[in-house]
Order: C-alpha cells, then sequence, then structure tokens
C-alpha cells in the first residue's frame, strides 16, 4: 500500500521504508541521528507482566537491528472498556521492567478503548549517521550469523490452544524476554573498531541525503536485521534483495527452541507462517535432505527474534566469541554469495 502512495522527498531521512528496513533513520546534526520504530501486538501469553516484557522487548528489538540506542519510548495500549485494570497495570510493569533495562525512558503514550487487548512502544533512538547497519550492506563471502533460536510462533500458537509443555513455554518466554542489547553491542563495537580494518569517523552533512552506508566507514559488521514476523526465510530474502547478492543457509546450523519440532508435527502452525511461506518460498531451493518440518520452521514468524548479521568472513570467528562473552549464542548459519537464482538455497 505503501507503494501506491505519494513520495516525499526529505534529505535528512537516511533511511526510510525504501528497502522494508528495521527501523526509519532520520538526521538531525552532523554527528546525530534518530532511529524510529513502533510495534504492538496482541497478547500470546497467558501472564500480563510476561506480555508486557515480550511487548517492549520486540519494540526495543529494531533500534538495536539499526545499531541505535534506544532513547525513549511512548506506550501503546488498547484496552476493554470493562476490563480489570489489575491486569492493564501488570502489563504496564512488564514493559517498564524491559524498559529501564534497555535504560529506554517512558515519556508517555496513548490508550483507547477496544474489545481485544493490545499493547506495544513507540521506541525513539540515537545513532551516528556513518554508523547505521541497514539490511542492504551484505558482501558477497560474508558469513551470516544468527543470534536467537527460532520457534517462537509455533510455541506462542500451543501456548493460546493451552497444549504446550512447560518447559516450551519457559524456553520461548526466556527468548523473547532476552534484548537484543548485548548481541548490537558486540556488532556494533565492531563498526567502531573495525575488525578488518580502521573505522572512519567521517559523517555526512544534514540534508545531503547521503546513505550511510557511504559514510566512509570500515567494518566487520556490513549488514544487521532482526528476525521477527516474516520468520528467517522473509527477513533474509529482504537482506538479499537489498543487498543484490544470494544467501546460502545450512538447516542443521540452525538453533530451534526446545519444542518447536514438537509444536509444528502436532499441527500447531500459525497463520503468519503459512503467509509467509506462501509468498517467500518462491526465491528459496532446498538440497535434498531437507526435512519438511526444518522448511516449515524457517518460515515461523518471531517475536522478539534475534539478530541476522553479515559478517566478514576472516572477522566472524573473533565475534562469535565476543558475543559468547557477552552471553550471546551466535550462531553461524549460512554465508553470502553473489547474486544468482534461487535467491536463498538451503542445504544440509
Amino acid at each position: 500500500m505503501l507503494g501506491k502512495l505519494a513520495r516525499q522527498h526529505d534529505p535528512n531521512v537516511l533511511v526510510g521504508f525504501d528497502h522494508a528496513d528495521d527501523a526509519g533513520v532520520y538526521q538531525i546534526g552532523p554527528a546525530t541521528a534518530l532511529v524510529q520504530t513502533v510495534d504492538f501486538f496482541t497478547p500470546i501469553v497467558d501472564d500480563p507482566y510476561t506480555f508486557g516484557q515480550i511487548a517492549a522487548t520486540n519494540a526495543l528489538s529494531d533500534i538495536y537491528a539499526m545499531g541505535g540506542r534506544p532513547l525513549t519510548a511512548l506506550a501503546l495500549v488498547c484496552f476493554p472498556e470493562k476490563g480489570d485494570l489489575e491486569i492493564l497495570e501488570r502489563i504496564l510493569a512488564g514493559g517498564l521492567s524491559k524498559m529501564m533495562e534497555a535504560n529506554c525512558t517512558i515519556v508517555g503514550g496513548h490508550s483507547i478503548r477496544d474489545d481485544e487487548t493490545k499493547f506495544g512502544y513507540s521506541v525513539t533512538g540515537l545513532i551516528h549517521p556513518s554508523k547505521v547497519l541497514m539490511n542492504s550492506g551484505a558482501k558477497a563471502g560474508d558469513r551470516l550469523l544468527l543470534t536467537k533460536a527460532l520457534g517462537t510462533g509455533v510455541i506462542s500458537t500451543a501456548i493460546k490452544k493451552g497444549v504446550a509443555k512447560q518447559s516450551w513455554i519457559d524456553a520461548a518466554v526466556r527468548s523473547m524476554t532476552t534484548l537484543n542489547k548485548a548481541a548490537a553491542e558486540v556488532a556494533t563495537s565492531r563498526v567502531e573498531t573495525a575488525g578488518v580494518g580502521t573505522a572512519r569517523a567521517e559523517t555526512t552533512r544534514v540534508g545531503t541525503g547521503v546513505p550511510p552506508v557511504q559514510a566512509g566507514r570500515s567494518s566487520a559488521v556490513h549488514a544487521m536485521t532482526d528476525i521477527t514476523g516474516f520468520g528467517l526465510i522473509g527477513h533474509a530474502r529482504e537482506v538479499a534483495l537489498a543487498s543484490n547478492v544470494s544467501l546460502y543457509i545450512h538447516a542443521a546450523r540452525i538453533p530451534l527452541l526446545d519444542g518447536a519440532l514438537e509444536c509444528f508435527r502436532a499441527g500447531h502452525i500459525p497463520g503468519g507462517l503459512k503467509a509467509n511461506r506462501e509468498f517467500a518460498e518462491c526465491v528459496v531451493a532446498y538440497d535434498d535432505g531437507i526435512s519438511e518440518d526444518v522448511k516449515t520452521l524457517l518460515f515461523d514468524p518471531q517475536t522478539a527474534g534475534g539478530l541476522l548479521v553479515s559478517v566478514a568472513a576472516d572477522a566472524v570467528d573473533e565475534i562469535i566469541k565476543a558475543a559468547e562473552r557477552s552471553g550471546v549464542p551466535a550462531v553461524d548459519i549460512g554465508e553470502v554469495r553473489p547474486m544468482s537464482k534461487p535467491l536463498i538455497t538451503v542445504v544440509p
């Protein structure tokens, strides 16, 4: 629908919606840009406090995916007119706990009456214009790192049906309430220290409209996005198209949450997964030996999923070790190759 609207032209917009990036970036000074995003959704777990935590973690993720630092947030609340306000208080408290962990200040918000509860945030962050990490910078020869396991979509569906085992719920909740802060800090430190060269602190001038990727920096991390509603394949597709490359993904290396396979095999398939597969599978080829359950989970819509990072091959081992020291389980799941058909190849 956005493509049908009149296009605005503002030279201070460094990142808009042209390449389906994670957040918008707007330059306000020679060394300062705003990162802006918004996200809200219906409850996916029963506990209100946990739901608030997940919603906040998910909203903050897009700021981290751009390499930014969250600064302020506005709460978005839809709640039944006759709903129990203690439940709403718990949702807000859960969200606040994660915003405090992120050092992001809630400065207000807006609420409306709605028969169905919905909650989330609009988040604003800060970033240096030359250090923006977009989904369009992946280079042939890069390695692909993933920082969280897949499976929150199918497990959340099982939770809604009341059939999820507690161990599955616990694993999914841990994932969905873990900020991408530490993972992003590892990635952005590689932009600043330039593991394959020396970072140059050159800046764009306000109003020039110079894309961040042309701002003169040298870096071991070339592109980054977070894996959310479109699933691993959907977001990998965006990286490939924006970067004009192809991706090879090794299925056996992809981490899966405890219970993800069991949920798929029991038929707990979210509608978003089916939509993702119908939309994006046309750009995917599978080598022999890829099971149907793994193929399906590649399209599982994630809530507060991990980061997918395109990293220079000669820096990948060092970055994985740095991530491990920060408690981030970064896994090398594939590689970037020159543009070809198919766009994405999944190998065993």
